[in-house]
């Protein structure tokens, strides 16, 4: 069986803030053969995630965990889709899979344990297929994990949520709450506040970008200090975070989007604070976890159901749209979790 495959690639390293001229839409014949041991799958969902324009860079930390991303060819991604065909018993055409995919229409991948992929299955069928890239995909375990395990909270404690109306800080804010604890999130619009606040049910939420300091902004939110701070965006609030932070308060660090495209933004933390309050500071991300993934999404899944946590997604359509949606996520432009739904 062969296929013509379009993929997005980028042209070169990104280096600072992407553009959609960084990006272009390939063409090419992919094969499948009953010999090959190979599954084909149609991609139907794609997940936007920031972290991608690290590996895009021609070097960062980040490529000690993930491969960096080479101008000119396919770009691994989290997703969703249809198998068309298997050579593998496992697998059958007509099942429908999330995982390790590519922003293309097509993706070939070999089965092995290595590889991150799983089949849905019928009960699944309940809960909109993009939900299992936010809430019952990546996103949905890094806020579980990041919030449960990292930071492990304590009922009646208080924490702060940068980038709050995000994929992650949404739901983030609704563990908080589930879990008995008073949760503040900031956002970078007022339609954002207004979402995490009414909808979400965050205790306070307040617009980043009206405060001329985050320090005050913090205490006056935080009179009595702050236990746990999710971190989703780094650099001046974590510094202002950490001022507040009260004894004993842990961070976890899920992702500081705003020096992805900024080193000179790059958080400059008082440790003295950290050593005097002994505050626990750290670092993870996803595949941490990657052993407790269907424990953690069967937890999510049930919450869904039960109409505890709500899921905000933010969908753009077609392939021809990745480069817009991805780029979008670095202006502040998305709500929730953006994906891009190809069929």
């Amino acid at each position: 069986m062969e296929v013509e495959n379009r993929y997005v690639a980028v042209r070169h390293h990104v280096e600072g803030f992407p553009s959609e001229e960084d990006f272009e839409v390939k063409k090419v014949k992919m094969r499948w053969t009953p010999e090959s041991g190979e599954v084909l799958v149609r991609n139907l969902y794609l997940s936007m995630d920031p972290y991608q324009l690290n590996r895009m860079k021609r070097r960062s930390a980040s490529h000690l965990a993930v491969d960096g991303i080479v101008p000119g060819e396919r770009i691994e991604s989290y997703g969703a889709g249809e198998v068309v065909a298997s050579a593998c018993e496992e697998y059958k055409a007509g099942d429908v899979v999330a995982g390790v995919l590519g922003w293309e229409d097509y993706t070939l991948f070999l089965p092995s344990p290595g590889v991150l992929m799983s089949k849905l299955a019928a009960s699944d069928d309940d809960l909109p297929l993009s939900h299992h890239l936010s809430a019952l995909g990546t996103s949905g375990m890094t806020a579980y994990a990041g919030f449960y395990e990292v930071c492990r909270p304590q009922r009646g404690e208080k924490v702060f949520v940068s980038a709050a109306s995000g994929s992650v800080g949404s739901l983030v804010g609704q563990f908080a709450k589930l879990a008995g604890c008073y949760v503040v999130g900031c956002a970078g619009s007022n339609a954002k506040v207004d979402l995490v606040k009414n909808q979400l049910g965050f205790d306070e939420a307040f617009n980043y970008k009206e405060e001329l300091d985050m320090r005050s902004a913090l205490k006056r939110y935080f009179p009595d200090g702050i236990d746990i701070y999710f971190d989703n965006v780094g650099g001046e609030t974590l510094e202002a975070a950490l001022s507040s932070m009260n004894t004993y308060g842990r961070v976890a660090l899920c992702g500081v989007i705003s020096e992805y495209t900024d080193a000179s933004r790059r958080a400059a933390p008082d440790l003295l604070e950290v050593i005097y309050k002994r505050i626990t500071i750290r670092g993870f991300f996803a595949w941490d976890f990657l052993t407790r993934f269907g424990e953690f999404t069967g937890i999510i899944g049930d919450l869904i159901r039960q109409e505890k946590v709500q899921v905000i997604e933010d969908i753009s359509d077609g392939l021809e749209s990745v480069p817009s949606a991805f780029t979008a996520l670095f202006r502040g432009e998305n709500i929730g979790k953006k994906i891009v739904k190809l069929a």
